[in-house]
Order: structure tokens, then sequence, then C-alpha cells
């Protein structure tokens, strides 16, 4: 992989963030940490990430309030929800707050590898699509 991606792991439990922390930088991508969503909105805001993999309960700022206000900062940023309590409610309403899917916790660790080598070569990798790591 020549390039690389800026993934957002935005999660208050220590061990998800651990975790994925792992899984992103094995894959070859740089990671972000965010442990609530207000902090997500300020890191957002200055690095603009190609991903955010984003849990929805945590203190001070959930994942859906925040989701929204992600897309907004950043239109092109994608956000991948995380929960460990999956509704359809929820991922009805994180869907339309512009979600690009949601995953339930625990998640597979072979999966989350295989997700970000799906979406690093069809969103990444295409001549029309920038991601924030092409920049030599």
């Amino acid at each position: 992989m020549t390039t690389s991606m800026n993934v957002l792991v935005v999660d208050d439990q220590p061990g998800v963030r651990f975790l994925l922390d792992i899984i992103i930088k094995e894959s070859g991508h740089r990671v972000l940490i965010a442990e609530n969503g207000l902090e997500a909105l300020e890191i957002v805001r200055s690095t603009k990430p190609d991903l955010v993999f984003m849990d929805v309960r945590m203190p001070l700022m959930g994942g859906v309030e925040a989701l929204g206000k992600i897309k907004m900062i950043s239109p092109d940023t994608e956000v991948v929800l995380m929960t460990a309590y999956v509704s359809d409610e929820t991922v009805e309403m994180a869907m339309r707050k512009g979600a690009m899917c949601c995953i339930a916790k625990p998640f597979d660790v072979d999966e989350i590898k295989t997700f970000l080598y799906d979406f690093y070569w069809r969103f990444c990798n295409k001549s029309d699509y920038y991601c924030s790591g092409n920049t030599g």
C-alpha cells in the first residue's frame, strides 16, 4: 500500500480504542483517537479524516449526535457506528444521518481488517476520490 488513510477512532472504552489502534496501524493507516463525540468534532475540524469508527453510547456527546455534526463539518468523511446495543431504530437513525454502516460490538478483528482493506480500495484507490493520505 503506497498511501494510507487517516482513520479516527471514537470510543469511551480504552480497550476498544487500543484494539482498533492496533488493527488500523497493522493495516497501514494512520490513527487518530477521541474519547467522545466532542473530542471527535475537534479532530474532524482540524484533520478531515477519511474514515471514522465511532461508538454510539458515550458520555458528553454520543455517536449519533456527533455523526450529524461530523457530516456537516466534513461531508466526505465516512462514518461507521459501533454499538453493543444494535436496534433497528438506532441503525435507521444512523443511516438517515449519513452513517456508512453500523457494526455490532464486540466486533471480529478479521472483519475490521477486511472492511478497512475493502474501504481503502473502493474509496481511496480511485483517481476520482481523494483521501487525506494521498499527499505524496
